[in-house]
């Protein structure tokens, strides 16, 4: 198959895609076209329908589609323009081929996390990490396949786990750089801070928003799981309890970002700081990643707001 990365200006494709998203708009014109997002395990393209005929097939979002198309270049971006489309049939595809996947050794990471586990000097948080990370079949399941978000950073099977502990490297390297950090309750608000994830965020190959995650959201989640777990631990102590909810609750660091709470503690600031690190820098490693031209300047991004360069020289 031509993978979505590969794709340059003015080939023609014709190959099975994932539609990801489904619009259908106005031009300028009035008149009404199509708008796609077309996903394999490399990446998204835009692909426009302009010519809504019979050659074009019904077909809904998160289905396989079969489509004829040419490349083209607007404002910096390969998008495709769609001359016929069928829905694919089952045995065309192989559904691997249309799941991003991270590039890291997932059992790897997870070895990581429980090395991290292992070091916890309070008993009361090791076990509450051991019964999501160690003990939990399927919460681990979920958690090593999902991604970190539906399509902004590290949205890729995978993704949760690898954001997961890149967070718990940088929160543990911050404790290291302040005096009276509680590292145990840095750790763990680090590991704890998106498991609501695994149940805001469908599995693959939809990553879509479930009811869950569109009426409570993860932050909302991840704190009723971790009060479902405590309530199976034996004394485990409220203020405990208390502090390491307040890392989950205030990790976005604003109101304006989701967050309930901004951090009120050292720990949930170290959390908070962490965690934006690693979205931020991500959203540029992926543009870059993305761009395919020779020049140095990747374009405007939106989530970031602002144009983005290559370092070449």
């Amino acid at each position: 198959m031509r993978y979505l990365k590969d794709i340059r200006d003015g080939e023609q494709i014709i190959g099975h895609y994932l539609c990801k998203q489904k619009q259908t708009l106005k031009s300028r014109s009035g008149k009404p076209y199509v708008s796609i997002k077309l996903q394999d395990k490399t990446g998204l393209v835009d692909g426009k329908i302009w010519d809504i005929n019979n050659d074009i097939d019904e077909f809904d979002e998160n289905c396989f589609i079969k489509i004829d198309g040419v490349v083209s270049l607007y404002q910096g971006e390969y998008q495709i323009s769609i001359r016929r489309l069928r829905v694919s049939v089952e045995g065309e595809y192989d559904p691997m081929d249309y799941i991003p996947c991270t590039e890291k050794d997932i059992q790897g990471m997870l070895t990581k996390i429980r090395e991290y586990i292992n070091q916890i000097e309070n008993i009361h948080i090791k076990k509450l990490l051991e019964s999501f990370f160690v003990s939990d079949e399927e919460f681990l399941k979920k958690f090593s396949s999902h991604s970190a978000a539906r399509s902004i950073h590290h949205s890729y099977m995978g993704g949760l786990l690898e954001h997961t502990l890149t967070v718990v490297e940088y929160a543990d390297f911050l404790c290291s750089k302040y005096i009276g950090v509680d590292r145990d309750i840095v750790i763990a608000g680090a590991m704890l801070h998106d498991i609501g994830k695994t149940e805001e965020l469908s599995e693959f190959p939809l990553n879509d928003y479930t009811d869950f995650g569109q009426l409570l959201g993860h932050i909302t989640i991840g704190t009723e799981m971790i009060t479902d777990k405590i309530r199976q631990l034996k004394n485990f102590p409220q203020a405990l309890e208390v502090l390491i909810k307040h890392c989950i609750l205030s990790h976005h660091g604003e109101l304006e970002y989701g967050s309930p709470k901004r951090p009120k503690t050292i720990e949930a600031m170290i959390i908070h700081c962490a965690d934006n690190t690693d979205a931020k820098i991500k959203l540029f490693e992926e543009a870059i990643k993305a761009e395919h031209s020779q020049g140095s300047w990747v374009g405007f991004n939106r989530m970031l707001g602002r144009n983005i360069r290559k370092s070449n020289f």
